[in-house]
């Protein structure tokens, strides 16, 4: 089945952590003349990474693989220049597609960017996207059956659909995948669980097949849910499908494969009745962070691979992104802030689209994108209509990718309980509580956003404080 109007294709530096950066600063300060990212990693990003460019044709609708880590930083991997994490079948994946230096994610922590995926709409416009994150059981943080979502949109266009791992889009009795459109869920509810035991921050057992508890089998959660994947992948499918892979890694605790001595610990405290005990505040080392990401990257690696090897590669379209920025052992540099935060390294993170049928490999887009235009871009490109009732916030960046068009030009929004934030092309319009005023940063030249230029642009600050505003205004309050 082809879809109507979908084209067919036939020099180093030296960080404050002293070691490399591979000149990502050099690249993003060159972002706005789109050239290709220079001295990355061998087999990753490269000097003979060049510019997006869209290969119009025409396709049939692609399975969708869309992959989320959790609190994995910027430049966590090697293709996004980490000098210490070493991820191949990522950057593989990369190379084989689109690598975007300016993909952000559509809130600061778990929750609201999740609600606004699965949605389509800012976190602000349900009750369930104001927490941050959800983390209690009740009748409101979470998203109703009533509301339309990504998968039940899909589901109604003819998608088989799964959401294996992480769902943090609220918790039973009141809210579940199933009841939105995923015809299987497997996985956790809750914002983390301890990598072995399975137990939350609430201090209860956390592995569930649908809406049943599932007897724990011991292993390692990451390398359980790839399994799980892979499954699903290999089986025989009379329609094309949406799989949402939601890791828990390299979210807290700090546990890498191996790491059962650590896991006993944390699971006895949480069952002592320490609710502190899963953030691990006391643990973790920049090796075990090393770990963890490695090894979620051999298990994406092993999901690929699965996708090679059933012949479903070429029209699959797969997309990797991470949940927020990274926390405390994550690399983020040239970006300031973390996860939590509107600076550049809460919000801005490594994003990859690969799809052989019709977008070409070793591709570098500097477009500033968000979480939930992919789901507006995936509606469109598997042929559903988002649900009149229920307008997207996201901007649909299929004709960006299939047909060759411009970038669709909106601003960016982004808010918290706290701060504020709106980029306009270059333009950054940031309020932090903790530094109190408005502050401007031309983020192309300084992504670090270090220099305010708010005293030398006050129009131009009150234009993006104004527009920060009105697009508040409909939204629900705090």
């Amino acid at each position: 089945m082809d879809i109507v109007g979908l084209p067919r294709s036939t020099g180093d530096d030296v960080t404050n952590r002293g070691t490399t950066r591979r000149g990502v600063f050099g690249a993003l300060a060159g972002a706005a003349a789109a050239t290709a990212l220079t001295a990355e990693p061998a087999g990753a990003a490269g000097s003979d990474e060049r510019p997006f460019q869209a290969r119009p044709g025409s396709s049939k609708r692609p399975n969708i693989l869309f992959i989320l880590a959790d609190d994995l930083g910027w430049a966590d991997l090697s293709s996004y220049g980490s000098p210490d994490i070493e991820t191949p079948h990522l950057d593989r994946l990369a190379k084989g597609g689109v690598r975007f230096t300016d993909g952000y994610s559509s809130g600061a922590v778990c929750s609201p960017t999740r609600v606004a995926f699965y949605t389509g709409r800012y976190p602000g416009r349900t009750a369930g996207g104001l927490p941050e994150p959800i983390g209690s059981v009740n009748e409101r943080d979470g998203i109703p059956a009533s509301h339309p979502t990504l998968a039940s949109l899909l589901k109604a266009a003819g998608y088989a659909t799964a959401l294996f791992g992480k769902w943090h889009g609220g918790f039973l009795p009141n809210f579940s995948p199933l009841r939105v459109g995923w015809d299987e869920f497997f996985g956790n509810y809750s914002g983390g669980v301890d990598y072995y035991s399975k137990y939350s921050h609430m201090g209860e057992y956390d592995l569930y097949e649908g809406e049943t508890p599932v007897e724990n089998d011991g292993r390692y959660y990451t390398d359980v849910i790839a399994d799980r994947a892979e499954s699903f992948v290999r089986r025989k499918h009379s329609a094309p499908w949406l799989l949402n892979l939601n890791f828990t890694s390299p979210h807290w605790p700090w546990e890498a494969p191996g790491d059962r001595a650590v896991s006993e610990e944390i699971t006895a405290r949480i069952k002592a009745g320490d609710s502190q005990a899963i953030f691990h505040r006391d643990g973790g080392s920049l090796q075990t962070y090393r770990k963890m990401v490695e090894n979620l990257d051999r298990r994406i690696g092993q999901v690929l691979t699965a996708l090679r090897e059933t012949g479903q590669e070429r029209d699959t379209l797969v997309i990797f992104q991470s949940d927020n920025g990274g926390e405390r052992f994550s690399y983020n540099w040239p970006l300031s802030g973390n996860k939590a935060s509107l600076n550049e390294g809460g919000i801005r993170v490594p994003t990859i689209l690969r799809w052989p049928a019709r977008v070409r490999g070793g591709q570098v887009s500097h477009v500033p994108v968000v979480t939930h235009d992919w789901t507006a871009t995936l509606l469109e490109i598997a042929g559903a209509k988002p649900h009149p009732e229920y307008p997207l916030d996201g901007a649909s960046l299929a004709g960006y990718l299939l047909r060759g068009a411009e970038a669709p030009e909106r601003d960016l929004f982004w808010r918290t309980r706290a701060n504020r934030a709106l980029r306009r092309g270059k333009w950054k319009y940031l309020r932090l509580s903790a530094t109190g005023g408005d502050a401007l940063y031309d983020i192309e030249n300084d992504p670090r956003e270090q220099a305010n230029l708010a005293a030398k642009h006050p129009q131009l600050v009150a234009e993006l404080r104004a527009r920060w505003e009105e697009i508040d205004a409909p939204q629900l309050r705090y």
